[in-house]
């Protein structure tokens, strides 16, 4: 399976401008720029969209890995918190942080935070990652 998403950008890095689409068509030519990445700026930006990508894949892992444990989420909500820090000459993004709660009709909060673990570590957003990925786990009632 193969999915595309793709980039336009025009002009420089501080004046230019750029779109981001998807294949899908859930994201159509999105502007994203200088100032939507460093500045609060309306749009948006690679880590974002990167964080979106990892909540999503997280979210659906531990659904899966749930199911296979006999247990059927009412509601999983996570955010995840992408850091881009500065490091020589350029950027990278160092870590992730999965703030995770989920209501999980059954579960022990030990049987929770280790399936929630397993899924951190099988989601293939995480795999692909070079990252610090850590997570706060918790179950609401």
């Amino acid at each position: 399976m193969k999915k595309t998403a793709s980039a336009v950008w025009q002009g420089g890095i501080k004046d230019g401008k750029g779109t981001i689409s998807t294949q899908s068509g859930s994201l159509k030519e999105n502007p994203y720029g200088f100032n939507t990445r460093f500045e609060d700026v309306p749009g948006t930006n690679p880590e974002e969209l990167i964080g979106a990508a990892h909540a999503g894949c997280f979210s659906m892992a531990l659904s899966l890995m749930l199911g296979e444990a006999k247990l059927t989420p009412e509601r999983i909500d996570t955010k995840a918190e992408v850091t881009l820090e500065k490091q020589g000459e350029g950027f990278a993004i160092t870590a992730v942080h999965l703030i995770l709660k989920a209501k999980v009709p059954g579960a022990t909060e030990e049987q929770f935070k280790e399936i929630a673990n397993k899924a951190k570590e099988g989601c293939p957003v995480s795999k692909v990652l070079n990252a610090k990925i850590s997570l706060d786990a918790s179950l609401v009632a």
